[in-house]
């Protein structure tokens, strides 16, 4: 999967492995990705028939709903993680989730497993932070912080201020800038029923440059995508600096202000947006 069609992508919609009656229907909720996951939503005990089951759905799977897919494997310490990489390969995946990535290593040899194969790496541990920049200049393609694990690992309560997050958040947001990266994805908001807790965290991730959220539910997919889209002032204030850069390249004013190549950029990027 190329790193321009990771860019696009705002929401990441989890559905374990072992519920392959809910793939299709977390496709058809809007999510731009969904994640069939190995890992944190399987017991040991499923671990082989999950595989089993992802490999075979996505085996026979549209092209296009495989061009959605990510598979979040087992993390390279664990057992299962050889197992993963050897159902999957010449499956047809087309992205993998890394968890607990925490070395260059991990990446290169999730690489060499699964040639082609677009590996986003999911830094959820104090170690994953310290190495950051090296496990984005090795190859992944995209990086997600797992917050819920990284407060488990400092011993952080995030459930009323989050603010313990912000370092780890921002290390992850200049690596991916320094490295060529897509805007990192940001972790998981558990209460799914509270619109307002959601988008809340959204604004917080925002502020430190992440671009994309996790999801847990199919509700949250459309509030995310809302919030993340223009208004109508943000994006009539784009068209205006485009048309007026057109009229006077290097040279145009508006409001006031000159338009320069990072105010042309912003109203590039903000068109850009807006999309469903």
């Amino acid at each position: 999967m190329s790193t321009d069609s990771l860019t696009t992508a705002r929401t990441y919609l989890f559905v374990p492995g072992t519920r392959p009656e809910r793939f299709a229907k977390a496709l058809a909720s809007g999510a731009d990705r969904v994640v069939l996951d190995l890992e944190d939503a399987v017991a040991a005990s499923d671990k082989a028939a999950a595989r089993g089951t992802v490999t075979t759905w996505i085996q026979g799977a549209a092209f296009a709903d495989r061009l959605r897919v990510v598979v979040r494997i087992n993390d390279a310490g664990s057992s299962w993680f050889a197992a993963d990489l050897a159902a999957l390969s010449g499956a047809g995946v087309t992205c993998v989730l890394l968890p607990k990535a925490e070395s260059a290593e991990q990446i290169t040899a999730t690489q060499a497993a699964l040639p082609g194969v677009g590996v986003l790496a999911l830094i959820e541990s104090a170690r994953g932070v310290a190495q950051v920049d090296r496990v984005a200049a090795a190859g992944a393609q995209r990086l997600v912080f797992g917050t819920l694990d990284f407060a488990l690992d400092l011993d952080i309560d995030i459930s009323t201020d989050a603010s313990g997050l912000a370092y780890a958040a921002s290390r992850l947001a200049i690596a991916s800038r320094v490295f060529g990266l897509p805007a990192p994805v940001a972790g998981v908001t558990p209460q799914f029923d509270n619109e307002a807790h959601l988008l809340s965290d959204l604004a917080d991730a925002r502020r430190l440059g992440f671009g994309a959220k996790l999801c847990i539910h199919p509700r949250q997919v459309q509030p995310i995508h809302a919030a993340l889209r223009p208004d109508a002032q943000a994006l009539d204030w784009a068209r205006r600096v485009l048309r007026a850069d057109a009229e006077s390249p290097g040279a145009a004013r508006l409001d006031g202000r000159m338009v320069d190549r990072p105010v042309v950029l912003q109203a590039q990027r903000t068109l850009a947006l807006a999309r469903d």
